[in-house]
């Protein structure tokens, strides 16, 4: 195997690409890829977010946020329903 075909096979697709070119989507996903301990940090600081919000406006950010992880739930759902 040359250098060539071994750079070929690691380089992220299309998608991948313009993920990790956007400001805020790119620096998480490197570090994600370095250091996988990472995932748990943002998971935190997601956590600590919606309870910020539901600490400010209340009601509203946690149905907001409960509407907006359905089609997540949905996708889980359906993978799970495979034969």
């Amino acid at each position: 195997m040359t250098l060539a075909t071994t750079d070929l096979a690691r380089r992220p697709s299309l998608p991948g690409r313009i993920a990790r070119s956007l400001p805020v989507v790119g620096p998480v996903i490197r570090d994600i890829e370095r250091e996988a301990d990472s995932l748990f940090y943002l998971f935190v600081i997601a956590l600590t977010a919606l309870v910020l919000a539901i600490k400010t406006w209340g009601l509203p950010a946690l149905v907001l946020t409960a509407v907006g992880f359905v089609p997540v739930m949905f996708v889980i759902l359906v993978i799970l329903a495979r034969p």
